[in-house]
């Protein structure tokens, strides 16, 4: 496509002539000929430091927020971020246009409630594309993801990818950082759901009032919200937006609300009282958290049109998602394990609350906080394990570029505010074997924080580490000694 084509799709002035794109980039390393190079001023590196590198790799044109001395044309913008996702649209040809998009924003629960909501709309009998944390699913394709929301040339990639497969609902998850990063600008969401909010990303948005407010920048461009009733930033999230909402609770007066809650070790159900009618709802998933997420995407679902038998037929047909509240196979030991994502205060202290609700032993924590991250939740997070749990083995988790042993003297803080016996192990592995042989019958371990992922990140290397494989290994090895 003309790169006046393009340029005509955003604000802008080209200089230096036309020529033909095939693709749009932003990573210099992967710039090929034909290629437009986006410089994008990022948060920690200015991308047009690379312009020289994309120009040498063979470039045809640069997408710039100010001239630069290359002699090639360039198209300059006020912000690259949102150019390029307004060009890219028009270089995949607009592919999200007659879909129906459904957008998850919170704190927790978003990964949880996508995979309710396709698992819902394919029963409904829609093909449903998913874009999210774990993966994205493109048809029967799956495409590894690095980023919750990745970055908007590559949205329109997938969405162009979805719609070539026949896809007709689209269920995003779409994280504060994306939506201050304007890597969603210019997707018009059908509906906008909202999970909860809760402390995450301070080391980024710095307060929780601009994490709000980078949520609430989801809902400036959807045509609907269903929202939690029971969480405070509910009301300012949708105020003075002027669009129609619908919200979910358990505990405040809401549209679709649930009672007579009960919680099982493999699942939980309720009744859901919507529209003056009362359906059962059975979650082969564990943990009170699930009853919101399952309200969420059953109150979307709803407001879509769908059939309620498929909402619950759906919501009952999902047996759980990868890293969350996953139990792994402990064949031969009377005690469990389960693996989960909870990496924030709000969902260490959930995943906590929902194993006591089966638990006949002891609840073992395993945990750690992330480096280079909000350091003001590592004494928090400490003292939630330590109120949550009967015993604490803190260890490393991904402490990227900084000191693992600093990071858990944070932590420590809070723990040792508590009553709760622990100990400490840096090496997260040795961690995992320490709480597999101190388990008892009845017990279970909880593994928090990695969940899906499957690598550790140490001085800024990615070293490989799933934990599924790693607590097979040592109950096998476990089964060996006798």
């Amino acid at each position: 496509m003309l790169l006046s084509k393009l340029a005509k799709k955003t604000e802008s002035k080209l200089i230096g002539g036309d020529v033909d794109i095939n693709r749009i980039e932003y990573d210099s390393r992967r710039v090929v000929p034909g290629n437009l190079f986006v410089c994008v001023n990022g948060t920690f590196l200015d991308g047009h430091k690379f312009a020289e590198s994309a120009v040498k790799n063979g470039a045809a044109a640069l997408l710039v927020e100010r001239e630069l001395s290359f002699d090639v044309p360039q198209v300059i913008v006020p912000n690259t971020r949102i150019a390029m996702a307004e060009m890219a649209a028009e270089l995949y040809e607009q592919p999200a246009k007659g879909i129906t998009i459904i957008g998850v924003t919170g704190t927790n629960g978003k990964t949880t409630t996508t995979y309710m909501l396709k698992s819902i709309f394919e029963r409904a009998g829609h093909r449903v594309g998913l874009i999210g944390t774990i993966r994205n699913l493109v048809g029967n394709a799956v495409i590894p993801t690095t980023h919750t929301t990745p970055e908007s040339v590559e949205l329109m990639r997938i969405f162009r990818i979805m719609r070539d497969a026949g896809v007709d609902v689209i269920v995003m998850e779409v994280s504060s950082q994306a939506l201050d990063q304007n890597r969603a600008h210019g997707i018009e969401y059908t509906v906008g759901g909202f999970t909860n909010l809760t402390q995450d990303h301070l080391d980024y948005h710095k307060t929780m009032e601009n994490y709000l407010r980078a949520k609430r920048k989801m809902f400036e461009n959807s045509k609907f919200a269903v929202v939690n009733a029971d969480d405070k930033s509910s009301a300012p999230l949708i105020d003075g937006l002027g669009i129609g909402s619908m919200t979910y609770g358990i505990n405040n007066d809401s549209d679709i609300h649930a009672s007579n809650i009960e919680a099982h070790p493999k699942g939980i159900e309720y009744d859901l009282s919507h529209d003056g009618m009362v359906d059962h709802v059975v979650v082969n998933i564990p943990g009170l958290f699930n009853v919101y997420n399952s309200m969420l995407a059953a109150a979307i679902a709803l407001k879509l049109g769908v059939d309620m038998k498929d909402i619950l037929g759906g919501l009952s047909s999902v047996r759980g998602v990868s890293g969350r509240m996953e139990a792994l196979n402990t064949e031969g030991f009377d005690f469990s394990v389960i693996l989960d994502f909870a990496h924030t205060p709000d969902g260490l202290f959930n995943i906590l609350a929902a194993v006591h609700e089966f638990a006949r032993g002891r609840v073992i924590a395993v945990f750690g906080c992330g480096g280079d991250k909000d350091k003001t939740k590592r004494p928090i997070m400490g003292r939630i394990a330590g109120s949550g749990a009967d015993y604490c083995i803190v260890t490393s988790d991904n402490p990227r570029t900084e000191n693992p042993m600093e990071i858990i003297d944070m932590v420590l803080e809070g723990v040792n505010q508590t009553d709760c016996p622990y100990e400490v192990i840096e090496n997260r592995r040795d961690a995992i074997d320490r709480a597999l042989h101190i388990a008892k019958k009845g017990d279970v371990i909880v593994l928090a924080g990695k969940g899906h992922e499957t690598y550790q990140e140490i001085n800024g290397v990615k070293h490989p580490f799933d934990e599924k494989l790693i607590v097979s290994e040592l109950l096998a090895e476990m089964r060996k000694e006798g």
